[in-house]
């Protein structure tokens, strides 16, 4: 596919005040993603596979209004979603702060909004590979996979950008490629499973938040975290929690009720009074940086050569 492609373009002015980092930082995943750049201009790149094939987003905020080129096969499906990708289909009014950390932090970040990609194995398969390691180690992962089996970013995109692979070559990949990249039998195995019936967990982008997760769920490895973590981004899904997860109870104890120990049970009892948007509440905990000191060592690497 050439790089110079033609480029397809929209402009969108959103009823309120987006954050550009804010609504999209959540895709990327890690500072060598290659799906994911940040220009110095303050623009933002993304490569997504669409259903339409691979293309480029490049995306920039100029005087409140959002202005975006696209390239590839995919670049009318992407300009067409561009208002849900920056947060149009979002209802940040619907949150009302209940504690004062969370009152102020909603105050500092009213460009919030939740990202709606409409596209759910680009979410799925990297957070597949986060289950039960360090970020580190799932990051390595997917850019050491998307760069050897994913295609070259239609356009202009900047060096070493790549579409992440089809569901085919997702398959195809040799299992000590997976070895190679850090990945254990496990996490390797359950996306296999999701590639395998990658149609019909596309289908779960237009679904209700809570019935995507139950049709994630449905293949074997993929857990309550895992579809959480996904429809946060497809769905754009305001109260998907993440529970299972290592720190995150315990920052919203600490932020909430001073407490350094809470389990995902406490959690969801600190959480409850934001129901219907626990998610977007967390979000603002996370952006308030009030975050219990470490007392524990982080989650151990794996050297999947031993197991």
């Amino acid at each position: 596919m050439p790089r110079q492609a033609t480029a397809e373009s929209r402009r969108w002015t959103p009823p309120g005040p987006v954050d550009l980092g804010l609504v999209l930082g959540p895709l990327r995943r890690g500072p060598g993603d290659p799906t994911f750049r940040t220009a110095s201009d303050g623009s933002l790149w993304r490569v997504s596979r669409t259903p339409e094939g691979p293309g480029t987003l490049r995306v920039a905020l100029r005087s409140g209004t959002a202005e975006a080129q696209a390239w590839g096969p995919g670049a009318g499906w992407l300009l067409d979603r561009l208002p849900a990708l920056l947060g149009d289909a979002d209802d940040p009014a619907a949150f009302a702060p209940r504690h004062r950390l969370v009152a102020a932090t909603h105050r500092r970040r009213p460009g919030l909004r939740l990202a709606r990609t409409g596209l759910v194995l680009e979410s799925l398969i990297p957070s597949i590979l986060e289950q039960k390691v360090t970020t580190d180690e799932a990051y390595r992962a997917w850019r050491l996979l998307v760069r050897a089996y994913g295609e070259p970013a239609p356009g202009p995109a900047p060096d070493r950008m790549h579409a992440m692979p089809d569901a085919r070559t997702w398959r195809m990949i040799p299992s000590w490629e997976w070895h190679r990249a850090g990945v254990d039998n496990k996490r390797a195995s359950t996306i296999l499973r999701a590639v395998r019936v990658a149609s019909r967990l596309e289908e779960a982008a237009t679904m209700e938040p809570q019935q995507a997760q139950e049709r994630l769920e449905l293949v074997p490895g993929i857990g309550p975290w895992t579809s959480a973590e996904t429809v946060q981004r497809s769905n754009g899904a305001p109260d998907a929690v993440t529970v299972g997860d290592l720190h995150l109870p315990g920052i919203v104890g600490y932020a909430l009720a001073g407490e350094r120990d809470s389990d995902d049970a406490r959690m969801l009892e600190l959480l409850e009074p934001y129901r219907g948007q626990r998610h977007r509440a967390a979000r603002y905990i996370l952006l308030s940086g009030r975050t219990p000191s470490r007392r524990t060592p982080k989650m151990p690497r794996v050297d999947i050569g031993k197991l």
